[in-house]
């Protein structure tokens, strides 16, 4: 891996000199847009709309749009002005429990590696994050803009992660939570029953990108002049009209595909005819 980024984590008086590197890398197939007539690629070009010129990434400013037609237009001048912190700093903020961090909020991962002398604060931090079960929030300028983010341990490496401002976190507004659905308890305990019946503990490792792998095989079908087989599945199903019987179908599906004993079902009662009932005679 390469380096993308050098400088230091401070918490309290304590500096460690670190680098920077991605964690994480996208393993899908990319293409070229091409003329599918010639098999030319596609070029596109920045032009001006008022000249018509190409315009070079040298002339090009960032201009903020005010509505009307009117335009504030900014400069590399005004962005170096702008009162971030060191662009090669990681500022310890505070320390807080790892479950109160939403999942939502997590955007992109870092690897931290120690520099030069820095291997033994490297360390201190790390066990106490690990001893604590706590992760630093920290702040951090990258790509000229500051961001909020997380340290945190992962394979014994500490994991920058940076994260969402609260304001960039969309609200749910739907109408359906505003409707009053009536969950009969039979059905709670057959969804719970489910939810019990597929559970696991997570091993990423056994998942796969199906797609990717069907996606390179046709690619290799056209160099090979192949015809590329179609995959068997299992086709679109029905809509369940019965939830009920929806939910009891689907425990035992998923318990036979894991070698469980199918659940018993009581036998249905038997209907007996009612009673008839003779007025007794007076005495």
């Amino acid at each position: 891996m390469r380096a993308m980024w050098k400088g230091t984590v401070s918490f309290g008086l304590v500096s460690i000199g670190v680098k920077l590197y991605a964690a994480t890398e996208e393993k899908g197939i990319r293409f070229h847009q091409i003329h599918a007539k010639d098999g030319g690629r596609i070029r596109y070009r920045r032009t001006c709309m008022i000249c018509g010129e190409e315009v070079g990434y040298d002339d090009i400013a960032k201009g903020y749009d005010l509505g009307g037609g009117e335009m504030v237009v900014l400069t590399d001048e005004d962005f170096a002005d702008l009162p971030l912190p060191s662009s090669r700093a990681i500022e310890v903020l505070e320390f807080v429990p790892a479950g109160q961090i939403d999942p939502i909020l997590y955007t992109r991962a870092y690897y931290l590696e120690p520099e030069g002398r820095a291997m033994k604060p490297y360390v201190l931090l790390r066990e106490a994050l690990t001893r604590t079960d706590r992760v630093a929030i920290v702040k951090v300028a990258l790509r000229q803009r500051e961001q909020l983010a997380t340290l945190r341990v992962r394979d014994q490496v500490l994991l920058l992660n940076t994260v969402l401002w609260p304001d960039e976190v969309r609200r749910p507004d739907f109408a359906f939570l505003d409707v009053d659905v009536d969950a009969r308890p039979a059905e709670l305990a057959m969804a719970e029953s489910l939810v019990e019946s597929m559970a696991a503990d997570f091993r990423p490792e056994q998942y796969a990108d199906h797609y990717r792998a069907a996606l390179q095989e046709v690619i290799e079908a056209k160099l090979a002049g192949r015809k590329v087989m179609q995959l068997e599945g299992e086709g679109p199903q029905p809509a369940a009209v019965d939830l009920m019987a929806a939910l009891r179908a689907s425990v035992e599906r998923a318990r036979a595909a894991r070698g469980a004993p199918a659940t018993k079902q009581a036998p249905p009662r038997k209907k007996t005819a009612a009673r008839k009932r003779t007025a007794r005679p007076p005495r």
